[in-house]
């Protein structure tokens, strides 16, 4: 299918995107890669008026270090974030992740912003941020604001991002710990059936599933069985006060195994990297 009719607007600023998004208001959809927007907009899901295309906005996709916290820019490519130097020392996990997403089309087209603001429930990188306690810079005409991963994340395909804010960074704090991804994608488009990202701490662990639930989620209940030193053995809460949904793909029950198993997998793998 072909979408719907629109004006394209190419920013040259985040300050031209702010006014560009301040003009249009809801008739207009930010594009960063498009791997997200556009397939919505060939189906007629999303018809937006106007397009603004942050592609050709410059300082958006550089990958910096600096005080213990490793900045990535939206615009940043998910084959930049994977195969980034400082990322895959100072921040692995993210660096892992960014790794299993879609195909190499998509990791050299999708963006690390566009995908967060999108919030696909079975997207990668949103597991990614919560495990690694991340942040993401929200500016507006106003002004930024930085938003924890744990409050960014609100529901299924929706952020705590205002109206007429663009999301313009990220930030990790910087960490040696043991981590892991474990995944069960889908073998059409590569998201995630099911997927857990773990980083051990010293005493315990962040722990945060994608793929199973309304929305990407840490697992509380393995998370304190790791501080209470279960060990290997954490895996067994990961179904707790989770709500699974039942679709094509499985009834709760067996999404809940699949929150197990991958749970399992994902701490295996981590705790042999100690």
């Amino acid at each position: 299918m072909y979408p719907a009719s629109f004006a394209y607007h190419r920013a040259t600023s985040v300050s031209h995107a702010l006014e560009l998004l301040a003009t249009y208001g809801d008739d207009a959809k930010v594009l960063a890669g498009g791997h997200s927007l556009l397939p919505v907009m060939k189906l007629r899901f999303a018809a937006p008026a106007h397009l603004i295309d942050l592609g050709r906005v410059p300082g958006m996709s550089g990958i910096t270090e600096s005080g213990g916290v490793v900045t990535i820019g939206a615009m940043a490519r998910h084959a930049d974030v994977a195969s980034s130097a400082v990322v895959r020392a100072k921040a692995p996990l993210l660096a892992e992740v960014a790794g299993h997403i879609g195909d190499p089309m998509i990791r050299n087209m999708g963006t690390i912003g566009g995908s967060l603001a999108h919030a696909d429930p079975a997207a990668d990188l949103p597991a990614a941020m919560l495990a690694l306690g991340a942040s993401v810079v929200l500016q507006g005409k106003g002004g930024s604001r930085t938003v924890g991963a744990d409050q960014f994340f609100v529901d299924t395909f929706q952020t705590a991002l205002g109206a007429g804010e663009l999301l313009v960074a990220v930030q990790v704090p910087v960490s040696s710990a043991a981590c892991a991804y474990a995944k069960h994608p889908d073998p059409a488009s590569g998201y995630a059936i099911a997927g857990v990202a773990i980083q051990l701490g010293a005493s315990g662990g962040r722990v945060a599933l994608t793929g199973l639930a309304p929305r990407p989620m840490r697992l509380a209940a393995v998370e304190a069985a790791l501080a209470a030193g279960a060990g290997a053995a954490a895996a067994d809460r990961a179904a707790d006060g989770v709500e699974f949904i039942e679709d094509a793909r499985g009834s709760a029950a067996y999404k809940a195994n699949l929150a197990r198993v991958f749970t399992q997998r994902a701490l295996t793998a981590a705790l042999a990297r100690k």
